[in-house]
């Protein structure tokens, strides 16, 4: 299946939009005040540590400390007997050089390792483990005698004074000599840049920091499938050339500079999809649809017939409606960067053989994508459980942020409860403070319920305190907003 990458690159954001069968499958968005640190090396302190956790936190920089735990501490061989407590081995204003294995998720701070590695296109640099230049191959290699050709022509090619160890990834299967050498040449640099900067810079200090988005889509996101790369910047589109010419040549006749007249991400209707993948409701062509709900601890997804009444039948027309979801619900995860527990319900279908072509049919659709899912059978209550590794902010958080009138519930109460939750609150203030009046600052809509439907319940309590209550619409106020001032 041949794809496109598209690469829209502006000083405050880079956009990556990878396109198969002419329809957008998966949106990538680095800004600069906003990009992820997974793969970043910092010299950073030990600030807290946590025993019964046996964990510590690490102040490396960042707004919240980020979390270690025991089992990522590296030490050298026979350095660590087992289940050693991490009291033992960090303390409490620790120097400390680590690497980011997660970014910060919500109130979770980043996850970190001092196993250190470096990532190039081909080879994955390992330089604490000096084992003798031990080299790993990639499992995705699964023959013996190309694993062991792999092996022995990368080793001619280390140096005598190489050390740490490697671990070939699949594409190095391909890679000509010089290409593993640009590697080896790249990963050296950067390791000797962090170990100079440990030497030099004081804790906390970012000592390198991953590749940007658009360098990524050479190193990790074109594949042979990847028919051409646009980019619409040229200045940008000279950069990467250049990135391409020293790391992945073999995807250098793949970048196109965009000239077109419409801006990029107008082609394929992307820009819409975008808007599209930020809302609840996703409409199936069948006129089925389905409601997406993402919480911090798990995503539902609801399948619903909607207006589809094609099929002969009523259980021809679910089964057929559950299929469409399934293809659709895999290119939703995607797109919407979706991760941890997914709950899908589909509409209940009663043989045991639909059940399993709609299962077989998402498992299918979720081949194509790049973030490892596992999918579980339909359970007693009809439900299919599954997760996808998280990797990254979802869509939804990276550019959105909760309401302000509904703090992210999706509802707010209504102006009735909120009158009688203010009627309750002045009887409470009369009690305990004895004012002589009371001034009820408040949103339109609730004063105008007060001074109408309410009128009535609002003069009780004034006969019943004793004591006057004057009414003030304040038009900054949402409806979920009031103040009550004592005089």
């Amino acid at each position: 299946m041949i794809e496109e990458i598209l690469v829209n690159i502006t000083p405050q954001e880079t956009r990556v939009a990878i396109i198969q069968q002419g329809v957008v499958q998966e949106l990538h968005v680095e800004r600069s005040q906003s990009r992820g640190i997974v793969g970043n090396i910092y010299l950073g302190k030990v600030t807290r540590v946590l025993p019964g956790m046996q964990s510590a936190f690490v102040d490396i920089g960042l707004d919240k400390a980020a979390f270690l735990h025991v089992a990522d501490l590296w030490m050298p061989k026979n350095s660590k007997p087992e289940n050693t407590p991490i009291e033992k081995l960090v303390f409490d204003g620790q120097t400390i050089l680590v690497q980011v294995l997660k970014d910060p998720l919500g109130t979770k701070g980043a996850r970190l390792s001092t196993h250190i590695s470096i990532a190039g296109r081909n080879l994955v640099y390992l330089p604490q483990e000096d084992n003798g230049n031990q080299i790993a191959i990639s499992q995705k290699i699964e023959s013996l005698e190309q694993r062991d050709a792999l092996k022995k022509r990368f080793q001619a090619l280390l140096s005598e004074s190489a050390q740490g160890s490697y671990i070939l990834r699949t594409s190095a299967e391909d890679a000509a000599d010089q290409e593993l050498v640009n590697d080896l040449n790249y990963l050296n640099a950067t390791w000797a840049r962090v170990k100079d900067g440990t030497n030099r810079l004081p804790a906390p200090s970012l000592l390198h920091q991953d590749l940007s988005l658009a360098e990524r889509v050479l190193r990790d996101l074109a594949t042979d499938a990847t028919g051409q790369i646009r980019i619409d910047s040229a200045e940008n589109f000279d950069k990467l050339t250049s990135f391409a010419k020293d790391f992945t040549p073999n995807q250098l006749n793949k970048l196109v500079l965009y000239r077109g007249e419409r801006p990029l991400f107008d082609l394929f209707d992307t820009e819409s999809e975008i808007n599209r993948a930020l809302g609840r409701r996703v409409d199936l062509k069948s006129g089925g649809y389905l409601m997406i709900d993402q919480t911090e601890s798990m995503t539902t997804i609801d399948v619903n017939t909607g207006s589809y009444v094609g099929a002969r039948t009523f259980d021809d027309t679910i089964y057929k409606t559950n299929l469409e979801a399934a293809q659709i619900i895999a290119r939703q995860l995607r797109l919407r960067n979706l991760g941890g527990i997914i709950i899908v319900d589909f509409i209940d279908m009663h043989t045991k053989e639909h059940q399993e072509a709609v299962l077989e049919e998402l498992k299918r659709n979720l081949s194509r994508d790049r973030t490892r899912t596992s999918v579980n059978p339909f359970s007693e209550l009809g439900l299919v459980e599954m997760t996808r590794k998280r990797t990254r902010e979802s869509l939804a958080h990276l550019l959105c942020e909760p309401c302000e009138v509904c703090q992210g519930k999706g509802q707010v109460k209504t102006a009735q409860s909120i009158c009688y939750e203010i009627l309750r609150e002045v009887l409470r203030e009369h009690r305990q403070f004895n004012p002589k009046e009371f001034r009820i600052i408040a949103s339109a809509d609730v004063i105008d319920r007060f001074l109408e439907e309410e009128s009535g319940h609002l003069a009780q309590l004034i006969e019943f305190i004793g004591k006057p209550i004057r009414l003030q619409s304040e038009s900054s106020f949402n409806q979920e907003q009031y103040d009550i001032v004592l005089n």
